[in-house]
């Protein structure tokens, strides 16, 4: 995800997709330790879209 995207987002909608990226990291780094994760860089794509959601969080809230 773009920065840009995440911004034109509201603040419900970005708690919503913060739920769906950790669920999505959680299974990523599932399917990781039973090795069936066939790109790893997947993972550190989802934690960077993760830090970029709080972020703006953070920045709405303030």
């Amino acid at each position: 995800m773009k920065a840009e995207e995440i911004r034109s987002m509201s603040a419900e909608q970005l708690t919503d997709k913060l739920k769906e990226l950790k669920a999505e990291l959680f299974n990523l780094r599932f399917q990781h330790a039973i090795n069936q994760l066939e790109n790893p860089h997947k993972i550190a794509d989802v934690k960077h879209d993760i830090a970029r959601v709080m972020t703006v969080l953070r920045e709405k809230n303030v």
